[in-house]
């Protein structure tokens, strides 16, 4: 286990809006406003065609393939995450979110494109001191916290 200590900064709450991409906005934002680390809280509405990894293929495989999973309609969306720069500085949103519809309901990282549908609230709170990065891990091909940032 790697671990930091660090201290909580400002608070921003955002609403995005219909269309928007999850993670790009977020992270554009975070860029805006000098924000270098943060935990996430979204609650919302995803829209049809988002986009959920939702696992590799087989757990243990030696080349790890991503199952994506696109939603086929309108779904409540609740989710958490982290976000950290990756090793180029930029600001990179590792977010997991459960999305329901009726009684069914799926879970997985929003990475690969959710879509608000028409409205989406984030709770993002800054974590200052923090040497965090996401560095590109050649083994698994993730861009994993180092929360030393060493």
């Amino acid at each position: 286990m790697k671990y930091e200590q660090v201290s909580l900064g400002r608070v921003f709450v955002l609403r995005l809006e219909d269309g928007d991409v999850v993670h790009e906005v977020i992270e554009r934002f975070a860029e805006e406003h000098n924000v270098r680390a943060a935990s996430v809280i979204v609650v919302g509405g995803a829209d049809k065609g988002s986009r959920l990894v939702v696992g590799p293929e087989k757990g243990r495989a030696k080349n790890l393939i991503s199952m994506i999973h696109t939603l086929d309609d309108a779904h409540e969306v609740a989710g958490t995450g982290t976000l950290f720069p990756d090793d180029e500085g930029h600001p990179f949103l590792h977010l997991h979110l459960a999305a329901g519809r009726g009684r069914k309901a799926v879970t997985g990282c929003s990475r690969v494109g959710v879509k608000t549908w028409h409205v989406l609230e984030v709770v993002l709170v800054e974590l200052k001191g923090s040497r965090g990065v996401r560095r590109h891990d050649p083994k698994l091909g993730f861009k994993l916290l180092d929360p030393q940032g060493a």
